[in-house]
């Protein structure tokens, strides 16, 4: 750990279900909307449309589009199935603006500061650039800069999204720790040189639902942000 601790000049981050709580968010906000429906449910049906929407402009069925955009063709096609037909224009922008209002995990801000004081801290997600510099506004995120698979033009898990992001962070990428709540994600950063860190977010779907620990083992692998950082600390 310690030689792994003196190598990385930079960490990126996965952002939805690693730093912030997309589902609680939507369910929580959505008590402020006087409609009867289960706001869960629409977060899970919303969250379930991301990769197969990312998959169309991965294929080249769809040019590149946004993450913003994506998320609101997800949004139309969900309306009948949830009775939310009758919303304005205005209300369905409000709403799919959502995804710029995530409340972070209680130990995110906390323990992004605490590695902020060694290491540059970035985004690395799908999220398009004024998404996650909105997100990071509204829920006081202490990013020291903004990366997003929109400044490739390509979607992690693709290599390009990765390499793209060290590249302008001026490092290689066995200097770039990548962090995420999700296997695959690291599997894909590893598979570019990046080293890997597991954030375990068991309840990301769900108390209902809960995320065991994963099986494979990652470079570092940490409970939360906090302890991340005492780890990296040596």
């Amino acid at each position: 750990m310690t030689q792994l601790a003196s190598t990385i000049r930079a960490l990126t981050f996965d952002v939805f279900g690693t730093v912030v709580d997309w589902r609680g968010t939507i369910s929580e906000e959505g008590k402020d909307w006087e409609i009867e429906l289960d706001w869960a449910a629409l977060a899970d049906a919303w969250r379930a449309g991301y990769q197969p929407a990312m998959a169309r402009v991965r294929s080249g069925e769809l040019g590149w589009t946004r993450l913003d955009d994506l998320h609101r063709m997800i949004l139309d096609s969900l309306l009948p199935e949830f009775g939310l037909t009758g919303l304005s224009e205005e209300k369905l922008a409000h709403l799919n603006r959502v995804w710029h209002r995530l409340r972070p995990w209680p130990d995110a801000v906390e323990g992004l500061t605490l590695l902020k004081q060694k290491y540059v801290i970035a985004t690395l997600s799908n999220g398009n650039v004024s998404l996650l510099t909105n997100m990071a506004k509204n829920a006081g995120l202490p990013w020291d800069c903004i990366l997003s698979a929109e400044l490739a033009h390509r979607y992690k898990p693709e290599p390009q999204a990765y390499r793209t992001a060290c590249a302008l962070l001026d490092l290689p990428p066995q200097q770039v720790l990548m962090v995420a709540a999700h296997e695959g994600d690291l599997r894909a950063a590893a598979a570019v040189g990046m080293p890997t860190a597991y954030v375990h977010r068991p309840l990301e779907y769900g108390p209902h639902n809960p995320k065991s620990w994963p099986q494979e083992g990652f470079d570092v692998m940490a409970q939360d942000f906090v302890e991340l950082a005492a780890l990296l600390a040596g």
